[in-house]
């Protein structure tokens, strides 16, 4: 966990304060003779299994004692003023190594929690509003990793005022690689986060998602695109904000793209438009002329690929398919000419369901007794105060930066 930080001398020094005065104490009678990789270190011991199971156990403990000081000088460093730390001959490259090593500590979950005890959290939100571009990216990608998956953090970070700052670097910062990982940073922390989700709505967080499918970047687009058709699953009432903001037609634009991964995430975000049947959205893109061309030229040129290019294709092709069926009611050239499931990859579709006639009473039973599963709809079906979404992202301007 602390990695190369934890020398033999400081192993030594733990072992030391565990000796009686009597006789040596059990982990100062490691020898060369046999031993196991804990946490980065090679620890040797002589004994019984036990014994080298509770050493083990010993050194591990140890060594999250060791991180959580060292999270403790980080902290301490990043809360010293930026005056006084250059006084000391600490630069910029200094800060983002501390930060990167930071990073490193937290992706255990428990020092991620543990970050905002020891007075760390705080800091690194205070340098995503850093002068330099690198130390604004690099704070967010600590922010990123503390919140990914972890709801007691994403709740820290929404308390300590984490949302404001990531969301101007992602709409405004000058920087392109400073905007991507502060959208990566905001990804991850209203991703099944409530609370994080409506604060992204109010702040017109979607017409920066918007002005992001703009950009000339495939990274931008393709993180921009995986956070609209997370926000697109999780409610229906969002379908007619996006369709109302232009997402329809940009995505099939980007249907075109030369990177296969801002082309299947384009896909998906009309797939999601076009099941949505409660605000005319599939309406909207079945009757689409452009869309059906653009559908076309897609299979044209997935017919014309190498056999290593159409394998690589296959979420392509599925999409491709099944974005046909939704909005014509037909399957696709695809499926027609053998190119939707090639030799030997393996079909989707669901094998007989022999045993399911045994079991059906007991689903209806379930099914009484079970609450609601549907996606949140906080609206009611026309958009609402989803209004305030409409217009230009906040400080918008140009994706002025470096790559």
């Amino acid at each position: 966990m602390a990695g190369d930080r934890l020398s033999w001398s400081g192993l030594l020094k733990w072992s030391l304060s565990y000796a009686d005065g009597t006789r040596p104490s059990r982990a100062i009678s490691c020898v060369a003779d046999g031993g196991e990789l804990v946490g980065g270190v090679w620890v040797v011991v002589r004994g019984s299994e036990e014994e080298r199971r509770w050493l083990a156990e010993a050194v591990e403990r140890h060594m999250m004692v060791d991180v959580v000081s060292r999270m403790r000088e980080i902290a301490l460093l990043m809360s010293t003023p930026l005056s006084v730390l250059e006084a000391h001959g600490i630069t910029p490259d200094d800060i983002e190594g501390l930060l990167a090593e930071l990073q490193v500590h937290v992706e255990s979950i428990d020092m991620a929690n543990d970050l905002h005890s020891v007075g760390g959290l705080v800091p690194v939100i205070k340098y995503l509003r850093n002068s330099n571009a690198r130390i604004r990216a690099r704070a967010a990608d600590v922010v990123t990793t503390v919140v990914q998956n972890n709801p007691t953090s994403q709740q820290l970070v929404m308390e300590a005022s984490g949302f404001d700052p990531l969301l101007s670097n992602f709409t405004s910062d000058p920087d392109l690689t400073a905007r991507i990982k502060a959208l990566g940073a905001l990804s991850s922390l209203i991703r099944n986060n409530k609370p994080g989700v409506s604060a992204f709505r109010l702040a017109n967080g979607y017409a920066g998602l918007r002005d992001a499918l703009t950009s000339e970047s495939a990274r931008f687009q393709r993180k921009a695109l995986n956070l609209t058709n997370y926000l697109l699953s999780e409610s229906h009432s969002d379908c007619s904000v996006f369709a109302q903001l232009g997402f329809p037609r940009l995505m099939m634009h980007l249907v075109s793209s030369d990177d296969m991964g801002v082309r299947e995430a384009a896909l998906g975000g009309l797939l999601e438009l076009a099941r949505d049947t409660t605000l005319g959205s599939r309406s909207l893109l079945a009757d689409h002329d452009r869309l059906r061309r653009l559908l076309q030229a897609r299979i044209e040129r997935i017919r014309m690929m190498a056999p290593e290019d159409l394998d690589a294709a296959r979420e392509e092709r599925q999409l491709v398919d099944s974005l046909w069926i939704t909005c014509y009611h037909e399957p696709s050239t695809l499926h027609v000419e053998g190119l939707l499931v090639l030799p030997g990859e393996e079909c989707f579709e669901q094998p007989p369901d022999v045993a399911g006639r045994f079991f059906e009473p007991l689903r209806r039973s379930s099914a009484r007794r079970a609450p609601s599963n549907e996606r949140s709809d906080p609206g009611d079906g026309t958009g609402g105060g989803m209004m305030l979404l409409l217009g230009p992202s906040p400080g918008s301007r140009s994706n002025s930066g470096s790559n």
